[in-house]
């Protein structure tokens, strides 16, 4: 800019300072005149221009000089008056020569309203503790300063408000209600020497946002807050939580509290009821301001209006809050920062955070520029030419251009932000039929729609429900399956907001309500799991096993205490659990990918949490003796190969070395140490927490079965499984997979399977042992329909135990089904094919075997689909199951095993 029109004409020199430091500043035309205008700015090179001429070598030394102040309570006030006419002054002329970006502006402000805060309370703590009001000074006596709404994000304006909470730790207190009197002296005197017009004042101060301000001190015990916050918070507090930071006082005690609120303000789920609360605040604040009308820049709120700063915060924060429970890197506390971290995880397009962020921090340098003027807080854009044409000259342009700047950047805000507030007008119902008609009626008696806020969001959502639904292919099917969802869901409010902001979720719950009501009915349950699909990756390929384990174990460090972690992750399994049915069900995933899908997804769950459940058992009874233990995943979970509702069969593994006893507070034996481990483990994966549980669990795999001790010793493994274990148990132990222990224990444990199966397996009886459980499998698990995939004689619980037999016989080492039977005859992979794509469909529709007469319309498509046909299913699988059957039969009667090689 040109220097050489600045006001300074009554101080010779320090203007000819002024020109030499800023000389090579970029050019900002008019900026002379419009700093001309400015009472603000002359009165404070009238008065610190001796200051500024030393500080300008080097502004920012100069700056730091000034933050690093400090003078006793007497002469306090002054020296804060003193600090904030030179800051104010040296940051306007940084920021109107363009030597420091908004950022550096604002950041520079904020710093100096944290240092007065904290000046002010460090020496009237002190004060306090002199007059025996206080016992100690030490970090200000457990009082501390939270700064909210642009203090708290260092994004101040040239006269801002300062928005501050003030608390104190009242447990640092014998008699806390003397000390609250204290402390409510403190942050009164403090406001008075911050606010007061005394030859100039420091920051005009506001504590209306402490909780219930109109009843409630200036200063409350932290503990009351809390209280407050969980019981009573309200949506407008959540967003005012985003930005706070402790600023002064005791900064340890902030953070705690700040830690301690984090479930008020992040919740766990994806929140979108949070839109219509911020569009209704929204709209009250017009109302009451009177802005709403056409869109013209003279006399608009830059603020406040259509198209303004708190359009640009409100929408950033409302992202924020809907989806920063879930992923805490949304959790910035400024709104820049908030716009490219939702940018980041796909929450916004990256071109409408870059053009936001872009608008702005055009709309805070105007905003600066209003009230550079005269120190006034103002954010209305004047209507007077004159007063126009100023702002307009600060802002480098003639008022006409500037009109069209502001009208121009005002539209594209508005043209970003206001659609996502807006409920948008509902259409029109289709016709129904009586029977609809009928059924529709009785959702007002329902739970989801107990409350006036939910039926209002619902009557919008309705008429989209209904017209979907007469996309189903059978309607009245889909409707019925629907109304199940309805009539289980507890709460409305939540999930329909989230169907009302993401549409496709309504076309997902009608198509899982037309394929699969089984599902529909589980969502209402846990609706929760919905937040998945629109959290950005529902529809990215599966991860491998090694970065499922790791999402979760980050999960489950971020969870806080054992009760948390485990809540964790019931809702991380639970969302990755729906994706794979979902994916089953729109044929983006195969019947053999899915299996291995949910078993992964177990694999994980058990491999994340056993280390928690670990430590916490630790913490009581010390680390584990020896070498530690090692679990082992049996049954369909070790094969690798999983459906909708299997559960999980566990066994564990340790080994004491010599350890009899564990070296904690509560020592036990290394047996009941193992047992009690193991219990704990079961417990954390499947109690019913307030999230439902993780899994069922059987261990009845485990040597002696329910006799038998829930943890068993490395060396009594071997023992028994080399000479009392029955054929079945040689057989399940073909499928047992080392999930989680140390690495070479696992080494270990597997070699010792290996050995037993080359041994064990070459016994002559195995056959005639496998005959006979073969007999009573076929006597104790008939065939329940024709399309029942599982039991009877040939289908796939007979072809798991071929490949169990087969494996077992030549001592081998393979796990999957598939590689069991193929190195015999690869027709009875063909078979296996069939078997498990039945069954995994199956068990995705229903909990039972399908029956062709009472499989719906839907979900008979989803079959056709999965099953290349349905018309002949019930021949096809009674030819693989001949072919099974007849395969297993020769195998029995071959007599002795073959010698296995390298053995």
């Amino acid at each position: 800019m040109d220097i050489t029109r600045l006001p300074l004409e009554h101080d010779a020199a320090v203007a000819a300072e002024i020109r030499e430091r800023f000389a090579a500043l970029p050019e900002r035309e008019l900026l002379a005149r419009a700093a001309s205008a400015s009472p603000y700015l002359k009165d404070l090179l009238r008065r610190e221009g001796e200051w500024l001429r030393g500080a300008l070598p080097d502004p920012d030394a100069a700056l730091a000089a000034e933050l690093a102040r400090d003078a006793d309570l007497a002469a306090l006030p002054a020296t804060l008056r003193e600090m904030k006419r030179r800051v104010a002054l040296l940051t306007a002329l940084a920021d109107l020569g363009g030597a420091w970006e908004l950022a550096r502006v604002t950041g520079a402000l904020s710093d100096l309203a944290d240092r007065a805060v904290d000046l002010c309370v460090q020496r009237l703590v002190e004060a306090e503790v002199r007059r025996g009001k206080l016992p100690s000074a030490e970090a200000a006596g457990g009082m501390v300063v939270l700064a909210m709404g642009k203090t708290g994000a260092r994004e101040l304006n040239y006269s801002s408000d300062i928005d501050l909470i003030c608390l104190f730790d009242e447990t640092r207190h014998a008699d806390w209600q003397e000390a609250r009197t204290a402390f409510i002296r403190v942050t009164r005197r403090m406001t008075s020497i911050l606010s007061d017009m005394t030859d100039g004042y420091v920051f005009r101060t506001d504590l209306r946002l402490r909780p219930d301000a109109a009843v409630t001190p200036v200063c409350l015990a932290i503990g009351a807050a809390e209280s407050y916050y969980e019981s009573e918070g309200r949506t407008w507090e959540r967003a005012a939580f985003i930005k706070a930071r402790p600023c002064a006082g005791d900064l340890e005690a902030g953070e705690r509290f700040l830690k301690a609120l984090t479930p008020f303000v992040w919740r766990k789920h994806l929140d979108f009821a949070t839109i219509e609360d911020t569009h209704d605040m929204r709209t009250r604040i017009r109302d009451h301001r009177g802005l709403h009308g056409p869109l013209k820049v003279e006399g608009h709120d830059l603020k406040l209006g259509q198209g303004g700063i708190r359009d640009i915060e409100f929408f950033t924060q409302t992202r924020q809050l809907i989806a920063g429970g879930r992923d805490p890197s949304l959790r910035s506390r400024t709104t820049v920062g908030g716009l490219a971290a939702l940018a980041e995880a796909g929450w916004i397009g990256t071109e409408t955070a870059e053009e936001l962020t872009d608008l702005y921090r055009a709309h805070r340098e105007v905003e600066h520029r209003l009230q550079m003027v005269a120190d006034q807080q103002t954010h209305r854009i004047p209507g007077e030419v004159e007063a126009f044409a100023r702002v307009a000259h600060l802002a480098g342009q003639e008022p006409d251009a500037f009109r069209d700047t502001m009208l121009d950047r005002l539209t594209r805000t508005a043209e970003r932000t206001e659609a996502f507030f807006t409920p948008g007008d509902a259409p029109e119902e289709p016709e129904l039929s009586p029977r609809t008609r009928e059924i529709v009626a009785r959702w007002q008696g329902y739970p989801a729609l107990r409350s006036a806020r939910a039926r209002t969001i619902f009557r919008r959502l309705r008429p989209q429900l209904l017209a979907e639904l007469q996309k189903a292919r059978d309607p009245d099917e889909a409707l019925l399956s629907l109304d199940g969802f309805l009539r289980g869901l507890p709460a409305g409010v939540q999930v329909f907001s989230l169907f009302e902001s993401n549409p496709q979720l309504v076309d997902l719950i009608v198509d899982i309500a037309s394929v699969a009501p089984d599902l529909a009915r589980y969502l209402s349950r846990h609706s929760s799991v919905l937040d998945a699909v629109i959290g950005g990756h529902f529809f990215e390929p599966w991860p491998d096993s090694v970065a499922l384990q790791a999402d979760l174990t980050l999960h489950l460090a971020r969870a806080g205490d054992y009760e948390a972690k485990l809540d964790a992750a019931r809702r991380w399994m639970k969302e990755r659990h729906f994706r794979i049915g979902v994916h089953h069900l729109r044929g983006l995933a195969t019947a053999e990918q899915v299996g291995r899908e949910y078993a992964d997804l177990a694999r994980a769950v058990i491999r994340a949490l056993w280390p928690v459940v670990v430590e916490e058992f630790a913490a009581r009874h010390g680390p584990p003796p020896g070498r530690g233990a090692v679990v082992l995943g049996m049954g369909s979970l070790g094969a690798g190969r999983m459906h909708a509702r299997s559960d999980i069969d566990l066994i564990v593994i340790y080994d004491n070395k010599g350890e009899m006893e564990s070296t904690g507070a509560k020592p036990l034996s290394a047996q009941a140490y193992y047992s009690r481990l193991t219990q704990a483990l079961l417990t954390a994966v499947t109690a019913q927490t307030t999230e439902g549980a993780l899994y069922a669990v059987d261990m009845r795999l485990r040597p002696s079965g329910r006799q038998g001790p829930l943890a068993t010793s490395l060396a009594a493994f071997r023992t028994y499984q080399m000479e009392d274990a029955w054929t079945w148990e040689h057989l399940a132990l073909t499928r047992a997979d080392p999930l989680v222990g140390p690495e070479d224990l696992i080494d270990e444990v597997e070699a010792l399977r290996q050995e037993v199966l080359a041994v064990r397996g070459a016994d002559p009886r195995v056959s005639a042992d496998v005959a006979d459980m073969r007999r009573r499998l076929a006597m104790a698990k008939p065939l329940r329909s024709p399309w029942d995939a599982r039991n009877g004689v040939g289908r796939l619980m007979d072809l798991e135990l071929l490949g169990q037999f087969l494996t077992l016989r030549r001592g081998g080492a393979e796990r999957r089904l598939q590689a069991q039977v193929a190195v015999e005859d690869p027709a009875l992979e063909r078979a296996d094919s069939l078997f498990w794509r039945l069954q995994a469909a199956s068990r995705l529709l229903s909990p039972d075997p399908l029956h062709p007469e009472a499989l719906g319309e839907g979900g008979r498509a989803f079959l056709q689909r999965e099953m290349g046909g349905v018309e002949a299913l019930a021949e096809e699988i009674e030819r693989h199951a001949e072919q099974v059957g007849a395969a297993f039969d020769r195998w029995l009667s071959e007599g002795p095993p073959p010698p296995v090689q390298g053995r």
